[in-house]
């Protein structure tokens, strides 16, 4: 969507949204629609309740979930649409893209926002103009850290594997960045794509067959949700995995390098509570973590005989023993 586009669309829209939800009726909470793979995030909720805002008495939540299958995607966005909440917020960036595409009415808040530029979603990250607005965890240069990482962990790693999902457009931009770090490290990169839950096992077993020193796992809503899946096959398949969320490590992974999905979360409270209060998403600026996590997990590095250098313990934010 090109800028004019946006201009035309701010015109359009410009009377959209009501000065405040929260005064629409003295009694009625605001109904917050959410998007997403599994269910809700409890730092969400939490961060709501800390701004004074109560399930209940100021909210209610209605949920969609699409178990990690993104063709369901537009199905569920249409039902949350016609459900007319006053906001939706989403888990992830196709979810984003689906409902982009049947409102441009109702305020839409993502903790999980990236290229949003790019893909039309936004107008400016200062000046997002429609109405979408939230939190970009995907922070650049990452890809080439989570690169180091899977060597400093595995040391003397030559070929590295990528566990891809092409589908998510969050996944897409990430893969080439990987490959152009390996390449200017003379790594050999071999990848896998996985786009539902059941191609995952397949997707692992083919980097296994590769026989890739290391695998380092794409950031996406589908390899998220399935976090347990992943770290068990990896195991099994005596797979070191890398990952870009902590959540990942607390599920069994190997380690993780990235940003705060729980920071992202809390603080995508505040934009629900500012749009509730009467701001315009469109004049919201999109925000940005501002902390890295390195979180490692020994048993699974035992389990794969690895031993974890000091110099990353010393480093990590978390270990799990």
């Amino acid at each position: 969507m090109k800028r004019r586009q946006f201009i035309r669309l701010i015109g359009a829209t410009a009377t959209a949204w009501p000065l405040t939800a929260l005064a629409q009726s003295a009694h009625k909470p605001a109904l917050i629609g959410y998007l997403t793979p599994t269910s809700v995030r409890p730092a969400f909720v939490q961060g709501l309740q800390e701004l004074g805002l109560l399930e209940g008495r100021d909210f209610q939540i209605t949920y969609r979930s699409s178990g990690g299958y993104q063709d369901r995607l537009p199905a569920l966005a249409e039902e949350l649409v016609g459900l007319n909440p006053d906001i939706i917020v989403v888990a992830g960036l196709a979810e984003t893209v689906a409902l982009s595409k049947v409102t441009h009415t109702i305020p839409i808040v993502s903790p999980t926002l990236a290229d949003a530029v790019h893909l039309g979603l936004i107008a400016s990250e200062a000046r997002p103009g429609g109405n979408i607005t939230g939190i970009e965890p995907y922070i650049a240069g990452l890809p080439a850290k989570q690169m180091e990482l899977a060597r400093e962990i595995v040391p003397g790693a030559s070929k590295v594997g990528l566990l891809t999902n092409l589908s998510d457009p969050k996944a897409a931009p990430q893969a080439p960045e990987l490959e152009a770090v390996g390449r200017g490290l003379e790594i050999n990169i071999t990848s896998s794509d996985a786009n539902r839950p059941e191609e995952i096992e397949s997707a692992l077993q083919v980097l296994a067959s590769q026989h890739v020193d290391v695998v380092i796992v794409l950031q996406s809503s589908l390899l998220f949700t399935n976090s347990r899946q992943i770290a068990a096959l990896a195991l099994a398949k005596q797979l070191p995995t890398v990952y870009g969320y902590r959540e990942h490590v607390i599920a069994g992974g190997l380690a993780s390098y990235g940003v705060d999905l729980e920071w992202c979360w809390h603080r995508a409270a505040s934009f629900v509570d500012k749009i509730l209060h009467g701001a315009r998403p469109g004049d919201l600026p999109v925000e940005f973590p501002t902390k890295m996590l390195l979180a490692i997990n020994l048993k699974t590095a035992k389990a794969l005989g690895l031993t974890v250098p000091s110099s990353l313990l010393v480093r990590a934010d978390e270990v799990i023993e």
